[in-house]
């Protein structure tokens, strides 16, 4: 006889069924008016002064697994073939993210991000400060997303870098057409011989980050895998995880060798990632800093455009 936990069913009497939400009114939220008094709500009238008595709806441990679960599994199979992979999660993988998705929402876009935090270094500006610089006309970007910033000529300033890369972050993920999968390291390429002799890019080779941080502590973990007709690898200057497809083209033997990113230049730095950004092998784009590492430009240094 099996153990009453596995018999149970989650749409039987007593707890509230993820099923039965699906028609449910929204739960009321807590509102702030423009100058940051809370507005008075159904929840605060009913409970003001005395949350001795509140009390959250009941569930059961197992709705909660499954309600993760099940969606996630679901995002896997839907995300495995894929449109567009973006590779890195940072200020130029979402920015991407965004574009592209508000530009092409039939489009089915998966990101990976082998941090848990997705950002990458653009929660803060240069030496851990708070501001984040950009050059103009980078400041469009910021209008569109709506995002406030100083305008001080030639360059804007944004607060605090966490506003701009939350903004972004919040809208990216809002999009039907997007998922992020963070804590998942792209471990490889897929690739198929090319009419010309060589290799074109056709997805990738996804792990949980843990395992590839491990892979000597065990003696096997194999990883599962992405297709889709386009990648897009934006995972940053050389380190740990960054600049992989860079490093990858050249011991595939795609590329003869990397440039190697040059000393801090601002001035020639921005320009050179904007202008060469590409197709830099079939079916692989880069972008971000990462092509500094491909094509040899200058370090940009605590500014971003």
């Amino acid at each position: 006889m099996s153990p009453p936990i596995a018999t149970y069913n989650e749409f039987d009497g007593g707890f509230t069924a993820t099923k039965e939400l699906k028609g449910a009114p929204e739960t009321k939220k807590l509102t702030l008016n423009a100058n940051g008094n809370a507005t008075h709500t159904k929840l605060l009238d009913e409970f003001g002064g005395k949350w001795d008595a509140f009390k959250f709806a009941p569930i059961r441990e197992s709705q909660v697994s499954r309600a993760m679960t099940r969606r996630y599994f679901a995002d896997l199979d839907r995300y495995a073939e894929s449109d567009v992979v973006i590779v890195g999660a940072g200020s130029c993988g979402l920015s991407t993210a965004y574009t592209l998705a508000k530009a092409r929402p039939d489009l089915k876009i998966a990101i990976i991000e082998a941090s848990v935090s997705p950002g990458g270094g653009c929660w803060l500006g240069g030496q851990l400060f708070s501001a984040m610089v950009l050059r103009k006309p980078a400041e469009e970007f910021l209008n569109d997303i709506g995002v406030p910033y100083e305008d001080e000529g030639n360059y804007v300033v944004v607060k605090h870098a966490a506003l701009f890369m939350s903004t972004l972050m919040s809208k990216v993920l809002a999009m039907p057409n997007v998922k992020l999968f963070n804590a998942t390291c792209v471990e490889d390429l897929v690739t198929r011989p090319s009419a010309d002799g060589g290799v074109r890019v056709v997805g990738v080779v996804t792990n949980w980050t843990l395992v590839t941080l491990h892979h000597d502590n065990h003696s096997c973990m194999d990883p599962n895998t992405i297709n889709a007709p386009l990648v897009i690898s934006t995972t940053g200057h050389d380190g740990p995880f960054g600049a992989f497809c860079a490093k990858r083209l050249v011991s595939m033997n795609a590329i003869e060798k990397l440039g190697g990113m040059r000393a801090l230049d601002m001035n020639r730095a921005e320009d050179a990632i904007v202008k060469g950004t590409r197709e830099v092998s079939p079916g692989l784009i880069m972008g971000g800093m990462e092509l500094s590492e491909l094509d040899g430009a200058n370090r940009m240094g605590p500014t971003f455009g």
